[in-house]
């Protein structure tokens, strides 16, 4: 038997369902923590209970190591793939290569348009293609495109580790000063070329380059990247989840992880403990493991008790597959109770607030 979870407003289930009561546009849920934790799980349980409530969902992977294609048992790629037997559940694996063709694709179509740039930023892109962090670039690229779009409700977007996932959360902060200066140059620029077509009857080629148009470019970029931000720091719409495992290396980790994320202003509503060992264990071995986790567990609450905290135990069989992501889902969040079954349990307890029921883990 798992551990009693509260299916009230402070439970996974209802932080959850009162973010999706809102109707203010697509919601944005994050998965992060230390490498192996169960990330991926979470994410592909999380969209599976989503689209069972109806709700057209698409899981993103920013990990370059993807591993929703093993969970779900089918090929993804780069562009949304329905998950099979739903037709509301997509998962897009993004390809770090074929992002950066994109981008470069991007960035060659504002290159013909000002030839006067076109040769410094070509070999600055010949350096980034061989520059550690350049496929988080290009995968922030697609990701402000998931950011930009209405066409889903809730786009789930499953972490690479904590590391790798803190610089592509910082990317937004990086690259707001990073136009704010590029903008500023070409302001310069441009009132600098105005002045000297003044003085001088002949301008050459450089009467082609449209500097009004380059300056709306990367207000548009800067503009983008600005929403972003704001949609990531608000948590109306925005929700990142660090799961754990009852641990001290995952528990540090993800405190550090947490400070950081709230210095980019990104909201942490929860906390999801993983691979907790049943109480009912008979062996010697899994029984000290057990107090020790239980032990962990304490140390969670001290440092995650003001968010909160649902718990996963570990599983008799391997984490993969609709039905067993189905049963993980019903774990994190609850079965659905009927009006009926809530005001007996209301009557019988004497509370106005849902009451604690044990789920039991059938696989």
């Amino acid at each position: 038997m798992l551990t009693k979870i509260k299916n009230s407003i402070n439970s996974l289930r209802g932080i959850t369902e009162k973010k999706l009561e809102k109707k203010d546009g697509t919601k944005y849920i994050m998965f992060g923590g230390k490498g192996g934790v169960g990330k991926t799980t979470m994410s592909a349980a999380t969209g599976v209970y989503l689209a069972q409530k109806g709700l057209k969902v698409v899981i993103v992977s920013t990990d370059p190591a993807h591993s929703l294609r093993d969970i779900f048992e089918q090929e993804f790629g780069h562009e949304p793939t329905k998950v099979k037997g739903f037709d509301n559940l997509y998962v897009v694996e993004i390809d770090p290569q074929k992002a950066m063709e994109e981008y470069k694709e991007k960035l060659k179509a504002q290159m013909d348009e000002n030839p006067f740039l076109g040769e410094m930023l070509e070999d600055q892109l010949e350096m980034a293609s061989l520059s550690p962090g350049t496929d988080e670039s290009a995968a922030f690229d697609v990701f402000l495109k998931y950011m930009d779009s209405n066409e889903f409700d809730v786009v789930i977007f499953d972490t690479a580790p904590t590391g790798h996932t803190l610089r592509f959360l910082g990317m937004p902060e990086v690259m707001d000063k990073y136009m704010t200066k590029m903008i500023k140059l070409r302001k310069q620029m441009s009132g600098f070329m105005k002045m000297m077509k003044r003085f001088l009857p002949f301008g050459g080629k450089d009467e082609d380059i449209d500097y009004d148009k380059m300056l709306e470019e990367l207000e548009k970029m800067k503009e983008r990247i600005v929403r972003a931000r704001n949609i990531l720091s608000d948590p109306e719409r925005t929700a990142f989840r660090l799961v754990v495992i009852p641990e001290e290396m995952s528990i540090l980790e993800s405190e550090r992880a947490m400070k950081a994320l709230q210095k980019y202003g990104i909201p942490i509503d929860a906390v999801i403990v993983n691979q907790l060992i049943p109480e009912d264990v008979q062996c010697d071995f899994c029984r000290a493991r057990r107090e020790l986790q239980l032990k962990r567990l304490e140390m969670i609450k001290e440092k995650f008790g003001d968010k909160v905290i649902a718990y996963v135990p570990l599983l008799r069989t391997e984490a993969k597959g609709i039905e067993t992501l189905k049963e993980i889902a019903k774990i994190l969040y609850g079965e659905e109770k009927t009006d009926e079954s809530e005001k007996e349990e209301i009557n019988e307890e004497g509370k106005t607030e849902k009451e604690v029921k044990e789920v039991k883990v059938n696989t």
